[in-house]
């Protein structure tokens, strides 16, 4: 099927807003900076990247006559949130695993952010001691048999939606939509920014912009900014995911291995956990644009942005898209931060 033949449930605004960023782009002295706002992209729960993916999985949840969404993530999982978010938009009853994925000892960590929210919205929000992974969870398994034995009839949504066979559509869809602001706004983004942790958000992004260069011709570079500390198992996480979307939108040729750039550097030793480069990149965007971020993801992918764009890695003529995908309710389990 082609990607336009994918049934779709609108849960966005539209397209999510493209931000300038004059301020940081001065500070810099480089590269052109713009920002694409997932994070301002819905009326559901403060949005963000796993409600585009969404869109393409619900047609598939109402078809099954499923009454309950299972899905799983850390404490502070963004992911969780959108889930619990959408399933009360549905009608529906959620079902959220909540791993101890960070070790990170704030009393708060599991009572306020994004695990909150997904209790204020009725989702059956538990907590679970085991730490993180970015596969395929036996408590998520659990959670599934859990609600069949109940009498329920779950529908399963993994971490991120990543490892669903739709979980890639949305970004894939995402690059589609940057290609019409581009026509709009009069400019064309050569390089993309995107934090890569269960991956679906970067690889659909690869396979669109790898269907829309066979159609025009234009290359952009899409650079994940690993976040997961998990580099080996996310790379491939991300090339198996890309592929097989890029399958699904029959984009015809096999991906490119320079279609893949996965970067370390910002990662720290492990997920959740804000390093230097992490606060210094949150800061800088809060003060210079008020463009807040979030220690687990946007702050890592914003310090790879910042240090890419400084060392004119990212050449100085470069248009650079940030994909800001959402996070910032997870603050208030960092509050320690800036206290």
């Amino acid at each position: 099927m082609k990607l336009s033949d994918f049934p779709r449930h609108q849960l966005t605004f539209g397209p999510s807003p493209i931000q300038a960023l004059p301020r940081l782009t001065r500070h810099l002295g480089s590269a052109t900076v713009w920002a694409k706002r997932e994070d301002c992209n819905s009326g559901l729960a403060f949005g963000g990247n796993k409600v585009r993916k969404l869109e393409y999985i619900v047609p598939d949840v109402l078809a099954s006559g499923a009454d309950t969404l299972v899905s799983i993530g850390g404490y502070q999982s963004n992911h969780t949130r959108q889930v619990a978010a959408v399933a009360a938009h549905l009608g529906l009853k959620c079902r959220l695993v909540q791993e101890k994925w960070v070790p990170w000892e704030d009393p708060m960590n599991d009572k306020v952010g994004n695990i909150l929210l997904s209790r204020m919205m009725g989702a059956d929000s538990r907590l679970d001691p085991h730490g993180f992974d970015i596969g395929i969870r036996d408590s998520w398994k659990q959670a599934l048999a859990e609600v069949e034995e109940a009498g329920g009839k779950p529908y399963p949504i993994p971490a991120g939606a990543s490892e669903h066979d739709l979980g890639g559509l949305g970004f894939a869809n995402w690059a589609f939509e940057v290609a019409k602001q581009e026509r709009a706004l009069g400019v064309t983004f050569d390089t993309i920014i995107v934090c890569t942790v269960t991956c679906s958000t970067h690889a659909g992004m690869i396979a669109g912009f790898a269907a829309l260069e066979d159609l025009t011709g234009v290359r952009r570079r899409v650079i994940g900014i690993d976040a997961s500390a998990t580099l080996e198992q996310t790379r491939a996480q991300l090339e198996r995911i890309a592929r097989h979307t890029a399958e699904k939108i029959e984009l015809g040729r096999e991906l490119r291995d320079d279609e893949f750039t996965l970067l370390p550097e910002w990662a720290g030793d492990l997920y959740g956990v804000p390093v230097d480069s992490t606060m210094a990149a949150m800061n800088l965007g809060a003060e210079l644009e008020a463009f807040i971020t979030d220690p687990v993801y946007e702050g890592k992918s914003l310090a790879g942005l910042i240090d890419l764009v400084k060392s004119k890695a990212i050449p100085a003529e470069s248009q650079v898209l940030y994909a800001h995908l959402g996070g910032q309710p997870a603050l208030n389990a960092y509050h320690r931060l800036w206290s």
